[in-house]
């Protein structure tokens, strides 16, 4: 007997994310005098206006860190860094920190160029000193915090020396005391380089992809801030001010917890009132290099014991060196 064959099943329709956007709008449009006299709140209007703000500053700088980013990785040969880097991981470790001058990204496109590097024999010091350099100290990182803090030139060198200090440090420390143990199998696997495949395609995917990560981030730093502005009395951030201790270690909580895209970050703190600078700094020192995003990548990429030695560890170096820098830098702003 022949077998009668299935019929062709039909596809529910799915409503996508652009989609629902537009839905939004409509609505909005439409209900717009009621939307109006619901949310003329002068607290609300207060909280949208720094919204906007946050936002409308930080977007450039946050575009063009994607699209460098994607030049990079589709023009830029994946063992570039390693050609350059010395034999000795000592050595090697400010080199390959100082590379991320060259080397524009967020942190999330920083953790799949470590562990390429790692794959292609780079001492893992050096990839590790890199993965935490790059998203900080960036050229498109320190002109989003000139821009930030105008009239304070101090904080951009200090956010360069504190950032590039954790990185060596965290780089030497690894050389000395890190076990090759800690790093999963996948993290050290040797894998050669693919050639052919249309570049343009890599570059739109890689820009596409890290402009929809970071801009989402961007989104929840400057609803933070504007809840900050709204919900956070003056008073109690001037607070922390009489109390330095306490105000870095709430503000280096405060950037693990947050995970903002370190191209945008400046912005989110500078609005932040009543703040003295070293907290500031602790915040943008602390954020690229540990995070709630960043210690999930890290666990994907290079294993969960690894993220649960060296996130821990990163969190009071970056502390250390971010404080010791701003008491030099910035003394008692």
């Amino acid at each position: 007997m022949t077998e009668l064959a299935d019929p062709p099943r039909t596809r529910r329709p799915v409503l996508t994310s652009l989609e629902a956007l537009c839905v939004l709008l409509v609505l909005a449009a439409v209900f717009q005098p009621q939307l109006i006299a619901l949310l003329d709140v002068p607290a609300l209007r207060t909280g949208s206006t720094v919204f906007v703000a946050v936002c409308v500053q930080a977007m450039p700088f946050l575009v063009l860190g994607v699209l460098v980013s994607g030049l990079i990785a589709a023009f830029v040969p994946p063992d570039a860094l390693r050609r350059v880097l010395p034999a000795k991981p000592g050595a090697a470790v400010p080199v390959a920190g100082a590379a991320g001058l060259a080397l524009p990204g967020c942190e999330c496109a920083s953790v799949p160029v470590a562990r390429r590097l790692m794959q292609q024999g780079v001492a893992p010091a050096a990839a590790l000193a890199f993965l935490l350099a790059a998203p900080a100290i960036n050229p498109i990182v320190l002109v989003s915090t000139a821009v930030a803090f105008p009239g304070e030139p101090r904080m951009v060198l200090a956010r360069f020396l504190g950032s590039l200090l954790t990185a060596c440090a965290m780089g030497w420390l690894w050389a000395r005391l890190g076990r090759a143990e800690w790093l999963a199998e996948r993290a050290l696997r040797r894998v050669e380089p693919q050639h052919g495949g249309n570049r343009w395609v890599v570059f739109a995917e890689s820009a596409r992809h890290d402009l929809v990560e970071a801009g989402g981030f961007l989104v929840l730093g400057g609803l933070t801030s504007a809840v900050f502005n709204v919900l956070v009395p003056t008073g109690w951030l001037e607070s922390l001010g009489g109390q330095l201790l306490l105000g870095v270690l709430v503000m280096a909580v405060l950037a693990v917890v947050l995970a903002l895209c370190s191209e945008a970050d400046a912005f989110v703190v500078a609005s932040m009132p009543g703040l003295p600078l070293i907290p500031k700094l602790v915040f943008l020192v602390v954020g690229p290099v540990v995070d709630l995003k960043l210690i999930a990548l890290q666990s994907g990429a290079f294993g969960r014991g690894f993220a649960a030695r060296f996130a821990p560890v990163a969190f009071v170096v970056a502390i250390a060196c971010a404080a010791g820098v701003g008491a030099v830098l910035l003394g008692g702003s």
